[in-house]
């Protein structure tokens, strides 16, 4: 080991501990060393610190997401400079692995990778000290993060594992666009009708794709979907209630900030175009509620809050579960019932049997309602919601749902 590197790991040390001058003291060692050797040394480790993770589970899009949930928006932009330094050294890598890539717009803007810390330093307007502290930080986060359950192999692995459907297929767009008017539009009946053919469209083509499908049988695959604060525990539910409705399995990571959700490509698909839009709607009407509470309340907003956006997605999960099985029971009359209902059971099974063996260790939590006023709200915002279609952690499944930190017990 190079003395500079050496030095990095003495810096990382005091920055994890709690003597804040010591953690000063050490970041100084580093300031007077020579730029282009610290730069170099910190980089390479930078690369190899994301290198370490691919096989350990996660993916781009995780990795950025708990870089700024964890050291904020600036170091996670360094952190994108480093997933697209990692990505020139590596080979057979997957489509969806680039797709992960462009969508963060990672990518190589500077000259020289020897100055490619100063010169992140100076897009940002950072002086010497603050660029090598917020380095520091992403390393520390990089290095201190867990194994988390392996949904996808990652590039160089060559094998194929299920995932969500392509994100730029003409049906979804249309369902995506749909929504999005939904959403903006200011009146109710036109939000209504634009989602419930949103839904039918999503609904449909789940199960168009199991009729259709005439290949191999996949297995189940997975998507982690973002769960930050505020109300980190009502959007995991949401989460859980939209899986639940389109056949899929969901297990919250609350301190690393996602739910993880497995189940076939177009049910993936249909979860996460419903979880983004319905998430927009609840705030929505959250918000709206809140503004219309009666002056003299005296309870507090957090608890409102939480409370409506409990009861909202309950209230969501139950009327999404009726339209899917609305749609399977149309779609079994049409088929004759004797393919698709039973194909339908045994991917049920195989993405709880994939649940199970991917987090054997989950618990179960229940939630609690401290301001009935909230839950009221929450609940009737809900019936007047327009649908879609049908590591270290403490992850878990709210209501009945399941807890655990996606490795063996032990």
């Amino acid at each position: 080991m190079s003395d500079v590197d050496a030095l990095i790991g003495d810096v990382l040390a005091a920055a994890r501990g709690t003597d804040v001058r010591l953690a000063e003291r050490q970041l100084d060692r580093l300031v007077v060393g020579d730029p282009a050797v610290v730069d170099a040394a910190l980089v390479a480790r930078l690369v190899r610190a994301v290198g370490r993770l691919w096989p350990r589970g996660w993916q781009p899009v995780d990795v950025a997401r708990i870089v700024a949930r964890r050291a904020g928006a600036r170091p996670a932009r360094l952190l994108t400079d480093i997933l697209a330094a990692d990505r020139r050294g590596q080979a057979g890598v997957p489509a969806w692995w680039d797709e992960q890539l462009t969508a963060l717009d990672a990518r190589v803007w500077w000259d020289d990778d020897a100055r490619h810390l100063a010169a992140w330093a100076v897009r940002e307007r950072l002086d010497r000290v603050t660029a090598l502290r917020e380095t520091i930080e992403v390393l520390a986060v990089l290095d201190g993060l867990p194994p988390v359950a392996v949904l996808r192999p990652p590039p160089g692995a060559g094998q194929v594992t299920a995932g969500p459907g392509p994100s730029g297929s003409r049906m979804l767009d249309r369902v995506r666009a749909l929504l999005a008017k939904a959403e903006s539009t200011g009146f109710p009946a036109e939000a209504e009708a634009l989602t419930a053919k949103a839904q039918e469209l999503m609904a449909r083509h789940s199960i168009d794709r199991v009729l259709l499908d005439t290949g191999p049988a996949d297995q189940p695959g997975g998507v982690r979907l973002g769960t930050d604060p505020p109300y980190a525990g009502a959007k995991a539910l949401l989460v859980q209630e939209v899986a639940g409705a389109n056949r899929c399995e969901a297990v919250w990571s609350d301190d690393l900030g996602f739910s993880t959700v497995l189940g076939f490509p177009a049910d993936l698909d249909a979860v996460e175009v419903l979880y983004t839009s319905l998430l927009v709607q609840a705030t929505s009407a959250m918000l709206r509620g809140r503004a219309e509470r009666r002056a003299t309340s005296s309870r507090r907003t957090r608890e409102y809050d939480e409370s409506f956006l409990h009861a909202y997605a309950l209230r969501i999960g139950e009327r999404l579960r009726a339209a899917t099985e609305r749609t399977s029971r149309e779609a079994a009359r049409a088929d004759g019932g004797d393919r698709l209902l039973p194909v339908l059971a045994s991917r049920s099974d195989a993405v709880r049997q994939r649940a199970e063996a991917l987090f054997p260790g989950v618990t179960r939590g229940r939630l609690t309602v401290r301001d009935a006023e909230g839950w009221s709200s929450g609940t009737a915002a809900a019936d007047r919601a327009v649908l879609g279609a049908g590591g270290a952690g403490s992850p878990r499944r709210l209501r009945d749902g399941r807890r655990g930190d996606g490795r063996p017990a032990r």
